[in-house]
């Protein structure tokens, strides 16, 4: 795990509510791609079921990230791509299962007309950061 430091409430700057505003550390570069809620043949998991989707989203990235040598305890920004605003609670509980509360990385959300194909309700990328 590389040493990251996290400042949740830059001077001026109003306190984080579910994130982290700065996320530093040094070390090599890992980005992972937007994860959709697909499980490993393909298939889509959770159709219309945004917590299902987020679920299967998060254990993507946790794969991915493995792939790289990082966890979750590496990651310094998360963005979120919703068709829907109000699918934010079920990413949050699926978030608080991979990461506590007090690691939160970055983070970035963002409502958009569409994903890929209209069953896919949310995606989500990954940067982390590991040691040299």
């Amino acid at each position: 795990m590389s040493e990251l430091t996290r400042i949740t409430a830059p001077d001026g700057v109003a306190p984080a509510a579910a994130y982290t505003h700065v996320v530093m550390g040094t070390g090599r570069f890992v980005a992972v791609s937007g994860q959709l809620a697909l499980d490993e043949d393909g298939k889509l998991v959770g159709e219309g079921d945004p917590a299902a989707q987020a679920r299967q989203i998060f254990e993507n990235l946790r794969r991915c990230l493995a792939a790289a040598g990082a966890t979750f305890d590496d990651v310094v920004k998360l963005t979120f791509f919703v068709t829907d605003m109000a699918y934010m609670p079920a990413i949050r509980a699926a978030r608080a299962a991979h990461i506590p509360e007090d690691r939160l990385p970055a983070a970035s959300a963002v409502q958009v007309a569409s994903l890929v194909r209209p069953e896919f309700l949310m995606e989500i990328e990954a940067y982390a950061v590991l040691p040299r």
